[in-house]
């Protein structure tokens, strides 16, 4: 944990029809979320048209993908998949889908011809849970991990440098079966339903190509890129990521977010324009945590509880004076100053997924962060942070990630990762 956007709504193109066999398919199994924000629905004949009247959606299309510097949504879907097909245009195929899907879905429209009316025959082309729902500012963000450039679709010379794998942090505790994946996407919204129904319909539109690796769903935005607005508290009641880079810091996003040309020479240009994503799930141990004096919570994070105001000051964005603080303080270690000056941008979520069958709460962060470069980016200040953050007693990491997340889709003609199979 570290203390440390885009883009012109897409044209209307429906899909031709497609076969019984197309893009039905089994259904995914997703936990419920509640629903929220209807509106009334209205179609004319047989062809789709917005589910919501206007508004709260957000561009699709531009230089860099939304869902990055984006203002923060209050949930989040996200997923990690595994290729099963062996068969380039068929990945090529399944991107350019998803991709139009995407634009519908982020517009307020359904999936291909809709949820119903269609043939009685064949499984409708959208699943139709987000009917009546408002486009709830979806964003949808995708990202190719370092198993895509395995060999399998020629693609091994084309992975950036920057696309490392991951090293293993003092106190990881990772598993495998919540880490990695060849694709990501990163369904954000202001309405859970509807972040949940966009993975879902990808899910089906990739079946028996992709399958889903791992999912986590996330509520409670732990970090803003608009630090103007009231900075969000994680499950520990602390305010975490004061120093977040703002979506309007043009001059911070370039220098510290988006891939520029000098980064990804030869076959790594396709990236320019991108970013590179980490995840990590972080399981926040809460009941210990919360048997914990105010005081020592206050030394361990560098920060009072109250108004997020670092040691010594008053207000929260207040400049903080690192040696005011413990040297093992979590602010003071995650500081730009403390790491040569690396800076990164945070869209990380709080969780509770049940209990872990011990009577406590399955619960935690699930943590986003986007950077020009990991190696420059996450890897120095994780580095410092399991070596000697105190708040290492009350987290544990449990599941790691790390996607290139390529540039925008510029336009109705472009596709998610284009550049890269070109």
């Amino acid at each position: 944990m570290s203390d440390a956007q885009e883009n012109t709504a897409p044209g209307r193109t429906p899909a031709s029809r497609r076969t019984v066999l197309g893009w039905g398919g089994a259904g995914l199994a997703l936990g419920a979320a509640a629903a929220g924000g209807a509106v009334a629905l209205a179609r004319t004949g047989d062809a789709s048209v917005p589910v919501a009247d206007g508004g709260s959606a957000v561009p699709f299309h531009g230089a860099h993908q939304a869902g990055i510097a984006t203002a923060v949504q209050d949930r989040l879907h996200f997923a990690a998949f595994d290729v099963k097909t062996d068969d380039r245009a068929e990945l090529v195929r399944l991107l350019k889908e998803w991709t139009r899907a995407a634009e519908r879905m982020t517009a307020g429209h359904e999936v291909g011809e809709g949820a119903y009316g269609g043939l009685p025959e064949a499984p409708p082309d959208d699943t139709g849970e987000a009917l009546g729902l408002k486009p709830s500012r979806l964003t949808l963000t995708i990202g190719f991990g370092p198993s895509l450039f395995d060999g399998r679709f020629g693609l091994k010379d084309r992975r950036p440098g920057a696309l490392i794998d991951l090293p293993r942090f003092p106190g990881d505790n990772l598993d495998p079966a919540r880490s990695g994946g060849d694709l990501c996407v990163q369904a954000c919204a202001d309405d859970p339903q509807v972040a949940v129904h966009a993975i879902r319909n990808l899910a089906r539109i990739g079946f028996g190509r992709v399958a889903v690796r791992w999912s986590q769903l996330g509520f409670g935005k732990t970090s803003s890129t608009t630090p103007d607005a009231q900075t969000p508290r994680n499950l520990f009641g602390f305010k975490d990521g004061t120093r977040n880079i703002a979506g309007t810091d043009t001059a911070g996003l370039d220098k510290h977010v988006w891939v520029a040309a000098k980064d990804a020479p030869g076959q790594a240009s396709w990236m320019t324009g991108g970013s590179y994503l980490v995840a990590r799930r972080i399981r926040m141990n809460v009941e210990t945590w919360d048997r914990t004096p105010l005081a020592e919570q206050e030394d361990i994070f560098g920060r009072d509880k109250k108004e997020g105001a670092p040691v010594g000051k008053a207000k929260e964005h207040d400049e903080p004076f690192l040696k005011a603080m413990k040297p093992e303080a979590h602010v003071r270690l995650a500081h730009p100053d403390s790491n040569n000056g690396a800076t990164i941008l945070r869209r990380g979520y709080s969780f509770t997924d049940g209990t872990d069958g011990l009577g406590r709460l399955e619960a935690g962060l699930f943590f986003l962060a986007y950077q020009r470069d990991v190696r420059t980016g996450f890897v120095p200040v994780q580095t410092s942070l399991a070596r000697a953050d105190v708040l290492n007693e009350y987290i544990q990491h449990v599941g790691s990630a790390l996607f290139a997340v390529p540039p925008g889709v510029r336009d109705k003609d472009d596709w998610w990762g284009r550049a890269l199979f070109s």
